[in-house]
């Protein structure tokens, strides 16, 4: 079972954390369960000051793989890498100890943000390279808003469970009420 952590982050607001094991094994299986089971219900991309991009995949990915520590997923017109696993460059081009700390995922973590009194509104998961810059959020399906991004009138619980899903598989933890204790969409970040 994970502990969580309450943070407050500039441009965020409050934030429940619950750390992730970052092994290459771990964050493969995560992000091929991610991709795919769930390409066609999350958004996805980097979410930094300034910037959001708010990415859905097309398809089904045609290939998922490793190479070289890198994850590759690929959507047939377009893909991405990520580095979750060791690094190390090749013969003619090796990557230096440094270069590969800092191009590896070392950080990963589920997140919900907190509304004033404490219901989630947003649900989600970040990985950070090492030098905590992040690389990547997954927006899971949120009860408050439709796959068409518009408000609900009433939630929908049923669009918890993917969060509810990877609570279980990668952090131990059964679904609690919290999740559920929310009664509307408020503005104020993802």
């Amino acid at each position: 079972m994970t502990n969580s952590q309450i943070v407050e982050e500039e441009g965020m607001g409050k934030l429940e954390i619950f750390p992730l094991d970052t092994s290459e094994e771990t964050l493969l299986d995560i992000l091929t369960n991610v991709f795919e089971n769930y390409w066609d219900k999350v958004v996805f991309g980097p979410l930094v000051q300034g910037a959001v991009f708010e990415i859905h995949a097309p398809n089904a990915p045609t290939r998922i793989n490793m190479l070289d520590g890198y994850l590759t997923v690929n959507f047939g017109s377009w893909h991405f890498h990520m580095c979750i696993g060791h690094h190390k460059g090749n013969r003619t081009n090796p990557t230096s100890p440094e270069l590969a700390h800092h191009r590896r995922c070392q950080r990963a973590e589920m997140y919900r943000i907190l509304n004033s009194d404490g219901s989630p509104r947003s649900w989600g998961m970040r990985f950070y390279n090492g030098k905590n810059e992040q690389m990547m959020t997954v927006f899971f399906p949120n009860p408050f808003i439709s796959d068409e991004e518009r408000i609900l009138k009433n939630p929908d619980w049923t669009r918890l469970a993917m969060w509810d899903e990877f609570r279980r598989k990668y952090l131990g933890m059964e679904p609690e009420p919290l999740d559920q204790a929310g009664t509307r969409f408020r503005c104020g970040g993802h």
